[in-house]
């Protein structure tokens, strides 16, 4: 599905019927088929739940220099239906604390695990001191949660000395174990981005980990009961949860969270006002299980997602959508050369609004580092060997104009040290940014890091007939590798640091973790360096 102007009209024609429709379909996707949520009457349980309540751990995330969001899912069975919960709201309480004994409360309050969103809880704590560490817990029913540990962002004009931080993404549960999450659990991190593909939505032909040939593992998630049940299969596993309590997460998702290669209401498996109702399935359960605020809880099939977010003086993230407003993948999709469909200007991957959004935040940064926090590859990335070109059209490539607005316009605005942050790929690639990706003689006007991933993908190898052909065809590619693993930067106001971490196997547990490359942009210096 091509989006012409007319296409344009009758996409908008169905989102309306779409949010104004009264059938099954559209009810289930808004409600998950529960009671209307004004009989849910919010009240303890009658009587102490001897299961465990809070089976998917604890997290938080999105932090302000004031707040920051946390969130728990009552789930004594994780796998049935509503988690094993009847469809009563139950009161939770929680506590936040500048001690890990809890004896230094700093604040405390009740919220609500309620059955229309799968008895998850969201409490966005305001009153918090900047550039503060504090722990946090749950109680529900005599039972106290796992403890989290999470931290504000700094005063919106402090001058940080350091910033620590580490991103993520990618993480087949069927392919691998996650020894990359218990590795970033042990190092101590400020915040954690997510960087999309954070559940798999495909049912199962394969898969290492036991269960994996469980009736959970193998169905396809397209209800929201599905998508629920996917995200908690994920959220059992130590490691993730591990990683979730050690620090606050910054997320933004990509396409498994809904559908593979989806692209805003098209996608090959239904006609659009079908598709819809999957997506807002899809956004729904994601909303459930991220530390997000309620602000950013979806309307149907419609959920705000980019957004901006500052480290003080010393970095602002602007956390991107490319999924949600993007033009349909040009030619069809796949690896094509790249042609007069990739550089229509009419064409974009973010959208016009979250364009300007986007340029119009760069350009009023007075931030040391202006960091974009997105799913896949800015870069060019040939993958034909030899004469000819042929580029991913699910992939920055497939949107050239899109690519040349951004970092033309950045270039233009004169921002200053742009970092792109990245994943999708299942291995890590790191690049300049050029203003024409055609002339190695270019200016180089920011640098680009893509992560591997957790586990999809399994082992790997230290480099493949892929990334040698990347090497080989791409001069603004600076390193590649294709194991698993995570990406943890050191930030300061003179340099950005960069640690691939990879680990030797995950396909079996036990496996080692350790930094495979060290890399650095100099503040005023557009280009990555060996460290």
């Amino acid at each position: 599905m091509k989006m012409t102007q007319t296409g344009l009209a009758a996409a908008a024609a169905t989102r309306r019927r779409f949010l104004t429709a009264t059938g099954a379909a559209a009810a289930l996707a808004l409600t998950g088929a529960l009671v209307d949520t004004r009989s849910a009457r919010a009240t303890p349980l009658a009587k102490p739940d001897r299961r465990p309540l809070f089976t998917l751990g604890v997290a938080s995330g999105d932090p302000l220099p004031d707040a920051v969001v946390l969130w728990t899912r009552l789930a004594p069975e994780p796998l049935a239906p509503l988690g094993g919960m009847d469809q009563r709201a139950v009161p939770v309480q929680w506590e936040v604390s500048e001690s890990e004994d809890f004896r230094r409360i700093a604040r405390r309050g009740t919220a609500y695990a309620r059955p229309e969103y799968a008895h998850t809880v969201h409490v966005d704590v305001r009153g918090l001191r900047p550039w503060r560490h504090y722990h946090y817990r749950f109680r529900a029913a005599g039972q106290i949660s796992p403890v989290g540990r999470t931290r504000t962002a700094p005063a919106p004009y402090a001058a940080l000395s350091s910033l620590s931080l580490a991103y993520a993404s990618c993480q087949a549960w069927f392919e691998g174990f996650y020894t990359a999450h218990a590795d970033l659990a042990r190092r101590d991190h400020d915040v954690v981005l997510f960087l999309g593909d954070y559940i798999y939505e495909f049912g199962l032909d394969r898969g290492i980990r036991p269960g994996s040939a469980d009736p959970h593992a193998l169905r396809e998630a397209v209800t929201l009961d599905e998508y629920r049940e996917r995200y908690a299969l994920y959220k059992l596993d130590p490691d993730l949860q591990a990683a979730h309590a050690s620090a606050p997460w910054i997320v933004a998702y990509d396409d498994h969270e809904v559908v593979n290669n989806w692209a805003d209401e098209a996608h090959p498996s239904a006609p659009p006002a079908q598709f819809l109702v999957r997506r807002a399935n899809g956004f729904r359960a994601y909303w459930e299980h991220m530390p997000l605020r309620l602000t950013q809880l979806p309307q149907g099939p419609d959920m705000r997602l980019y957004r901006r977010l500052r480290y003080g003086t010393l970095a602002e993230f602007s956390m991107l959508d490319t999924r949600q407003y993007r033009s349909d993948q040009a030619y069809g999709d796949g690896m094509k050369p790249p042609g007069p469909e990739t550089r229509d200007p009419a064409r974009t991957i973010t959208g016009d609004e979250q364009e300007r959004w986007l340029l119009d935040g760069l350009a009023n940064s007075r931030a040391r580092w202006n960091v974009l926090g997105q799913q896949t590859a800015m870069a060019r990335l040939d993958t034909l060997s030899g004469p000819g070109v042929e580029v991913p059209m699910d992939m920055w490539d497939g949107y050239e104009a899109s690519r040349d607005r951004v970092l033309g316009g950045a270039h233009e605005r004169g921002v200053r040290n742009l970092v792109a942050l990245g994943g999708d790929l299942h291995r890590s690639v790191a690049s300049d940014l050029k203003l024409d990706f055609t002339d190695p003689g270019s200016p180089t006007v920011g640098a680009e890091f893509i992560g591997t991933s957790i586990a999809s993908g399994m082992d790997g190898v230290d480099q493949d007939e892929a990334g040698r052909t990347l090497a080989a065809e791409n001069p603004h590619v600076r390193f590649h590798n294709f194991q698993r693993g995570y990406v943890t930067c050191t930030v300061t106001p003179r340099e950005w640091t960069v640690d691939y971490r990879v680990a030797d196997r995950v396909t079996t547990p036990g496996g080692t973790v350790t930094t495979r490359t060290k890399l650095v942009v100099e503040d005023g210096r557009p280009g990555i360096q060996p460290a």
